[in-house]
This record gives C-alpha cells, structure tokens and sequence, in this order.
C-alpha cells in the first residue's frame, strides 16, 4: 500500500514535533484541522495511531528490506538456570548483545503472574527497559476458554458463546478490559504510550485452542478477531498496537488468507513454524515465508517470523544452517521484518541458545552475519525513518 502524499507529510510533521520524545496519544487540534476526521495515518487498523506507533511500523518495514529482527520470548524474565535477575539475558550472555524484538503473553491475566510463571507487574517493568532501549515489545495471549474455564489448550467451542449477544459476552468483555489496563499502564515515566506488536488468537489454523479451525467457524474467528480490536482500539481509545495475525506453517496463499479478517483489521502478517527438524526443512520454511512477504507487500503490510523454533536447538549448526537459510532462502523470504524463538524455561525445555549449549558457537556466527539484528544494530525504531 502506497503512502499518500497527505498521510506521509502529516505523519512526519507528527514525528519530527519533539523529535522521538512523546506526544499525546491522541491526535493535535492540527492534525484535526489537517484531514477534519482526526486521521493521523492512512497505513494502520488505528487511524489514531501515536506517532510512536506509525514511525515503528514504517522502521519494521524498511528494516525488512535488507535485514531481520532476531527475537526471544520472556528473554529478560528467565533463563536456562536463572530467573527474573536484573540485566540477565541468555542471549546476550551467548553473543554479547540483547535481541532486537521480545515476545510476552498475558495468558492467565487478572492473576499476579502469566501461565509461564513471569509477574505482570515485572513484565511492565521490563517492557519499558526494553522500549528505553530501543528495542521492540509483542505480547500474545493464551487466554483461558472462557466457557469452560478450561486453559488455552481446551479446544472446547466457546467463540460463538462470547461474540455481542451471546451468553459469555459481557464476561469475555471483562477480560478484555483486563488486557486493556495492562496495555494501558505501558507508559514511560513521563506519560508515553509504549507501541506494542498486539498478537491475539494466534495458530488459529490448526486444533489445539478454544478458537482454531474445529473449534468455530471462519465467520466466528474473524467476528472475534474485530470485536476485539474495537473494544481495544474504540471503546478503550487504546492507540498504541499494531496488530499481527498469525497462522501457522501454511503452504499457499488461499491458506494464509482463509480466516483471515481483512485488511482494514491486521497490520502484521505473521506466522508461526515449528517444523524445523532438518535441513530437509529449510526450503519447506523459505516457500512459506515467501507466500507470506509476497501477501504482505501487496497489501503495504509487513510480514514477520512471529514463532520459530525446534525443542532444545537439537543440532549444532541449527542457527545459521537452518534459521537463516530458510529465511534467506530466496529474495522474498528474506522480506520478513523478525524472527522470533520461544523461551528458555530449563535444559529440556529451551528454543533459544545458553551458555555452555552445542549451539552456541553457531549462535555467534548468527549473530555476526550483517543480514541479522540485534538491539545495538536498532536504529531509531519510534521516530519516522
């Protein structure tokens, strides 16, 4: 999607105000008087997007051109052997330097603690370390089924209970209002908005959750997908998202799309892989990431690696051998602006690299190649490229 004349002027207008210092989430009195409907962009699911979150989406996507993103799940909240020390990070002990992009997930919300054991009022914390330092925040969820009460992992149909007029709605809506607070306390200490990559009902093409493929049917899913971000982004003026969809492990174009909401509802076209076994395997990944990119382009979306991993990094060599030749596999799979492995949670259950671990020399070559980014490789990622 091109970027109008209108919305690129008033967009940078919006960013060099300040420079990258903070500015209310909702839009001037000028950029009223610009388009008279309070537009502040033209790219985005929020047209009231921050300035913030306007200038993180363009740097995602020039930044894809020629590099990815190299990402970790709660990487700042545990690791193989520690938990929860200031400053520690599995990766940065590996290769000197923090990732470029962290995932969190406020599954179990309205608790003192996520479903993994991080406490939500450390990942605030550590959010904002990661916002100061340049660096780049998703948040996921596995919500609990609402009708059954049962984990994220209930398949149990519930989407079409929880929908406007149903039984569970104005329950579901509780939740939601939970998951609003938390995206609203992301401030720094001077009142800023903290831009987050916001990754609902994620995998949704397969079984295992309450709102996959058995489990409702593709109206419902895109009917959930939409309430929520009106109730996020409409009812809670939240203006700080952008907003990732991502199936996972598709083959073809009509396979990513099916379910899928629309263009007016997403803003990053994701997808999760996890069949990295073997090298057998790489351009299995690299065809898959290349349907996506060519999808994402089309549509002036950026498209992103939003899971990736094998248990346990079984092969030595997985990092440069595996990881980055599938995503470098050919011109279009290397358009994805991120990558990103889930946690290390102990020695048998970790997907990201450790001192000590067989992958870990592989992971310095990784990380050296000029093609992968890290947290010190970030240019300005919240002012206007």
């Amino acid at each position: 999607m091109a970027i109008s004349k209108k919305s690129f002027i008033l967009i940078l207008a919006l960013t060099c105000l300040g420079g990258s210092a903070c500015r209310d989430s909702q839009p001037s009195r000028a950029s009223e008087q610009e388009d008279g409907k309070g537009r502040v962009n033209e790219l985005l699911v929020d047209s009231l997007a921050t300035p913030e979150t306007v200038a993180l989406f363009q740097n995602l996507r020039a930044l894809s051109a020629s590099g990815v993103l190299f990402g970790h799940q709660d990487d700042l909240a545990y690791g193989v052997g520690w938990k929860a020390v200031d400053g520690r990070s599995d990766v940065k002990e590996v290769c000197g330097d923090y990732p470029a992009l962290y995932g969190w997930d406020l599954g179990d919300i309205g608790r003192s603690a996520n479903l993994d054991g991080v406490d939500f009022g450390r990942m605030k914390e550590w959010i904002r370390e990661v916002y100061g330092r340049g660096g780049v925040n998703t948040v996921s969820m596995h919500l609990d089924n609402p009708l059954t009460a049962g984990d994220a992992w209930d398949n149990s149909p519930a989407v079409r209970s929880i929908l406007p007029g149903a039984a569970h709605h104005s329950g579901f809506l509780r939740t939601l209002d939970q998951i609003a607070a938390f995206l609203k306390d992301l401030r720094t200490p001077d009142g800023c908005f903290i831009p987050v990559v916001f990754r609902p009902y994620h995998e949704h093409n397969h079984d295992w959750s309450w709102w996959g493929k058995s489990s409702c049917t593709a109206e419902e899913y895109n009917a959930l997908w939409r309430m929520t971000v009106r109730h996020l982004r409409d009812t809670h003026s939240i203006h700080h998202l952008l907003y990732a969809i991502s199936p996972q492990e598709i083959r073809s174009e009509s396979e990513y799309l099916d379910r899928y909401p629309g263009d007016a509802w997403v803003d990053i076209l994701g997808m999760d892989y996890y069949k990295l076994w073997t090298k057998s395997n790489v351009p299995d990944l690299g065809k898959a990431l290349g349907v996506m990119a060519r999808l994402a382009e089309a549509r002036g979306k950026v498209a992103a690696l939003t899971e990736v991993g094998v248990e346990n990094v079984p092969a030595p060599d997985w990092w440069t051998a595996y990881l980055l030749a599938g995503i470098r596999y050919d011109a279009w799979s290397g358009k994805i602006a991120w990558a990103l492995v889930w946690r290390n949670a102990s020695t048998d259950h970790h997907f990201g690299p450790y001192p000590g671990h067989a992958s870990a020399s592989d992971f310095l070559a990784f990380h050296r190649d000029p093609f992968t980014l890290f947290e010190r490789d970030l240019p300005g990622m919240y002012a206007f490229p």
